[in-house]
């Protein structure tokens, strides 16, 4: 492998979809200072700092009575969802527009992993506090990071945590903590969720201020045993004892070896992740990852994100049409930031290649190349119309194509918005 196919390999697997010229600079840094500048970036980022979470109101749902009217609660619950809509539609147009495109994608890995859904928490709130919350403990140790989102209150309603009281311990938390987020199947015991959801009584969540709070006659003081410890857990005590265990840094470092480098390769022998950083240069430096090169199905976020940034389009800036388009092609293709279909979070691999799933690719991909930038356009018919594929090549930031795909490139070369999307749905494209 060339030094520019190995910083390609990295930059789109590490971020949202490099662009050409990233992958020029990063090809003259070389490959060791590009991880290097990947995983501690030497600048604040500009992009992320131009694009503020968006300032919302108070839940207009809280502020009902029970003299409250069918209409108004409607309204309400119209407002909600425009909020949440607005959440998202600033998350999308910042995954774009960031330059730690790393730290932007490792947040959306959490947010699939701790995968929790506006349609139940229905709250813009506490859902871009969640992600506040994971942004700011996501790129470090374990334990930082379980102790703040076992007292997140998007989670806590999400998996039933205001209703897990003393008198009737609830064990949905307590359950998906360690067999999806912490520790995985196998490695506790039936007793250990129950201690473990005595532990976490106590937690309620105040919908008017979207935060949580512990109520101590809600909460179960007595001793406990939990993975062969005992004690009077409270909340903290327990994250701090599941960070802590030896499987959580391997289930950890599983997880991010399968969204980063898939399954077809595995993992190195003794990969842990009790810090997340360290995990991901461990993972990018092996062997074994440069291995999976043109293996892994892009989720369709990233096939979007990575689009967008190569064909230099902002959703933000783009006419209010155009911009319902964009998330509606991410409905269409079954994955919208914020809407994790259940706790498992989204499917991988060849759960994407569905046939509705290339029809809404299809569509989605003309939209993407009818908006691209004209600066963009100019260096594709820059190019003698014969040198046209691969200069769509270079643009999208594909090793090369099949015989097959160039011979369906090839007629649409005289026709570069047909020839862009063509490249969007390419195999080659749509597997990095």
């Amino acid at each position: 492998m060339s030094d520019r196919e190995a910083v390609a390999h990295l930059l789109r697997r590490a971020t949202f979809g490099p662009t050409a010229d990233e992958v020029d600079a990063a090809e003259r840094a070389g490959p060791a200072a590009t991880l290097d500048r990947l995983l501690t970036p030497a600048r604040a980022d500009r992009g992320a700092a131009a694009t503020p979470p968006p300032a919302l109101a108070a839940d207009p749902y809280a502020e009902l009575t029970g003299e409250s009217t069918r209409e108004q609660r409607q309204q309400a619950n119209a407002e909600r969802r425009k909020q949440i809509q607005q959440v998202t539609g600033w998350w999308l147009d910042r995954m774009v527009a960031a330059e730690d495109g790393l730290t932007e994608k490792l947040l959306f890995f959490w947010h699939g992993h701790w995968a929790t859904s506006a349609q139940k928490v229905k709250s813009a709130r506490m859902m871009q506090g969640q992600l506040e919350t994971l942004r700011r403990h996501g790129r470090g140790p374990l334990s930082p990071l379980v102790a703040a989102m076992v007292r997140d209150p998007a989670l806590i309603i999400w998996l039933d945590g205001q209703k897990n009281t003393r008198k009737a311990p609830n064990e949905n938390l307590a359950r998906e903590l360690m067999e999806l987020f912490t520790l995985g199947i196998g490695n506790y015991t039936e007793a250990d969720v129950k201690a473990g959801a005595r532990a976490l009584t106590g937690w309620v969540v105040d919908r008017r201020t979207g935060a949580a709070r512990f109520e101590a006659r809600r909460h179960d003081p007595g001793e406990k045993t939990i993975l062969g410890h005992s004690g009077r857990f409270d909340t903290e005590a327990y994250a701090g004892l599941l960070a802590a265990q030896p499987a959580a840094a391997t289930f950890a470092a599983g997880r991010l070896w399968f969204r980063y480098a898939g399954t077809d390769i595995p993992a190195p022998q003794g990969l842990a992740g009790a810090d997340t950083i360290a995990t991901l240069r461990a993972i990018f430096s092996s062997p074994a990852f440069a291995q999976t090169r043109g293996t892994l199905v892009k989720q369709p976020v990233e096939w979007m994100v990575g689009a967008l940034r190569q064909l230099g389009i902002r959703p933000s800036a783009l006419p209010e049409q155009q911009h319902k388009q964009l998330l509606a092609g991410l409905n269409a293709l079954d994955q919208v930031p914020l809407r994790p279909p259940s706790v498992g979070g989204w499917p991988a691999g060849v759960a994407w290649l569905t046939t509705s799933a290339l029809q809404a690719r299809l569509r989605t991909a003309g939209m993407l190349a009818a908006a691209a930038a004209p600066t963009v356009l100019a260096r594709l018919t820059a190019a003698p119309t014969a040198g046209r594929p691969d200069a769509l090549a270079r643009l999208l930031v594909v090793d090369g194509w099949s015989a097959r795909t160039r011979a369906a490139l090839t007629p649409l070369a005289g026709e570069p918005r047909k020839l862009l999307a063509a490249g969007l749905v390419s195999p080659e494209y749509t597997v990095s």
